[in-house]
């Protein structure tokens, strides 16, 4: 018993220190959501042009994948959490020169940089608290970090909004109407507004850094031998290929909800909706979000995770037509209410995707993150049918995205292996 406890002691400080690492990130991640419409009124861009935010973010993640399981393996977990905070810290402090010179390609190559950081702290951090104590108890540890995360990602759109954005809206009109040394005065003004929030969020970053550098971590030693397969025998493995597709439309189709739910309802023009209160539409998101994990333990217990997919599927698919079909604050509640309906997909095509690689599992999950490329692709996408055919129209693409995860939960998840 005192021996459990001394084991369990051991291994509390590091479990606090990545699951706020866990919290800070899925925090930054969902700021982009409002960061999008404000830099699209800073930098006078267009709805393409802001969902660039996205791309420069999940990119840097698809960008690092590959080389933070890499550095991770050569340098070890410790060094991972440190060199991960450094780099994002860099990114964050970046936003102030950016919002000094006002050019949205630094914006962009801040965001680059920090998310390269984040994206080193995620392949770091899930592995490692599967490791601080008894594997029994691994996927309930993984399970309290996931809903920590989602906290921060839930409460991030919320203060973001108050942070980034203002009470009541500057009308378009308004700032047509200014003299160029006032839109100057009053585009420099908006880009200021990033400042405070980025420096915070760096000096956070550096001072859980130094906690790191002089807290003892355990020192976890990977198995001999292991997973030394090379990416290209995973081309054998076709249900894994569908679900690296599958990983690509989930996260284009959620990334791409929640970067133009402000915009969206900008578009209809009510009085009451400001972009400030439009905001608590995407904490609704995140929320259900949060909400429909915490229930999809007991959901997949009780159901085959290839149904429950198939279910998740045809549900955001519904919300997301209703929310073309339909005006006002009941389309973007319908919006939101997808947020519980994709909850539990990740694991789902995970899970199905790894299914029977025995040997080849860590190539195969290496391959499964590049998906997350989608959140690159499809914002830009849809920002582009945007700015050509209507916001309304730009929905259809995470419609197409639901279509193909319906695919893999009826079919593409069946484990085919080429000879």
């Amino acid at each position: 018993m005192q021996e459990k406890k001394a084991n369990y002691s051991q291994y509390l400080v590091p479990l606090i220190i990545v699951m706020a690492l866990m919290f800070f990130w899925n925090l930054s991640r969902n700021i982009n959501d409002v960061l999008i419409p404000h830099l699209k009124r800073a930098c006078q861009l267009t709805d393409f042009q802001s969902s660039l935010v996205q791309s420069a973010f999940f990119g840097a993640y698809f960008v690092m994948a590959l080389p933070a399981g890499w550095y991770i393996q050569k340098k070890g977990y410790k060094m991972g959490m440190i060199t991960g905070l450094a780099i994002a810290a860099v990114g964050a402090f970046m936003f102030y020169p950016a919002a000094e010179t006002r050019v949205y390609s630094f914006f962009l190559a801040a965001l680059f940089v920090m998310a390269a950081g984040f994206a080193i702290l995620e392949v770091t951090a899930s592995p490692y608290i599967t490791k601080l104590g008894d594997p029994e108890g691994a996927s309930s540890r993984l399970s309290m970090a996931a809903a920590i995360g989602s906290l921060g990602a839930t409460i991030a759109p919320s203060l973001a909004a108050v942070l980034l954005l203002h009470e009541v809206d500057v009308p378009q009109s308004t700032i047509d109407a200014f003299s160029p040394t006032e839109l100057n005065t009053f585009l420099s003004g908006e880009a200021d507004l990033v400042k405070p929030p980025y420096i915070i969020l760096g000096a956070i970053l550096v001072v859980i850094a130094l906690i790191v550098v002089f807290t003892k971590l355990p020192v976890i030693k990977e198995e001999e031998g292991g997973d030394k397969k090379s990416l290209k025998d995973i081309f054998k493995f076709k249900h894994t290929l569908y679900g690296v597709g599958a990983e690509f439309f989930y996260v284009g189709a959620e990334v791409g909800i929640v970067s133009f739910i402000i915009r969206y309802a900008k578009w209809f023009n009510l009085p009451e909706l400001t972009e400030q209160k439009s905001a608590q539409y995407i904490t609704a998101f995140m929320a259900l979000v949060l909400v429909g994990r915490l229930l999809g333990v007991y959901i997949l217990k009780r159901f085959k995770p290839q149904h429950v997919l198939v279910f998740c599927s045809i549900s955001a698919f519904a919300m997301v037509s209703l929310a073309i079909g339909t005006n006002g604050h009941f389309s973007l509640a319908c919006l939101s209410i997808v947020g519980f309906f994709t909850s539990i997909i990740y694991p789902i095509i995970f899970s199905l995707s790894m299914k029977d690689l025995k040997e080849y599992t860590k190539t195969g999950s290496s391959v499964f993150l590049l998906g997350i490329v989608g959140g690159a692709i499809v914002p830009p996408l849809m920002g582009y049918i945007s700015d050509t055919a209507g916001i309304k129209y730009s929905f259809i693409i995470p419609l197409i995205c639901y279509v193909y995860l319906l695919f893999f939960g009826i079919k593409g998840y069946k484990v085919n292996i080429k000879a």
